[in-house]
């Protein structure tokens, strides 16, 4: 039967009086990145479909990802891809039961952070 009185029901308390810790917010930004990571993938396949359709269509593609737009997007995938990558490898650490206290769990988070912006510039700037 439906509850009547729904409206009428206070919302849970952790909303107003936790504030977002560096693990939750690592975790939920992992799970972002993976999503983008799809789309991205599907650009990628839509650049070779485009390949293999003809010269007219895979300019128009091409033309499109190696703008500034193009650009953009593809340099935020490499940053969400090492990001993603390392998030994992912290997640593997995790499940090994190491580092799981606070003070190193938040630098475990740090480092995916700031290792994922290193290592995308890297990645930039060598290929």
């Amino acid at each position: 039967m439906a509850d009547v009185n729904r409206g009428n029901r206070p919302l849970s308390p952790h909303l107003t009086i936790y504030r977002p810790q560096l693990t939750s917010m690592t975790s939920i930004l992992t799970r972002i990145t993976g999503n983008a990571m799809l789309i991205t993938s599907l650009l990628i396949v839509w650049w070779f479909l485009a390949a293999a359709s003809g010269s007219d269509y895979f300019a128009i593609v091409n033309g499109f990802l190696t703008s500034w737009f193009g650009d953009l997007i593809m340099f935020l995938s490499v940053l969400g891809l090492w990001y993603h990558t390392l998030a994992g490898v912290r997640h593997l650490i995790w499940d090994n039961a190491i580092a799981m206290d606070i003070p190193t769990a938040e630098k475990l988070g740090w480092a995916c952070v700031g290792g994922s912006v290193l290592l995308t510039l890297i990645t930039v700037i060598v290929v």
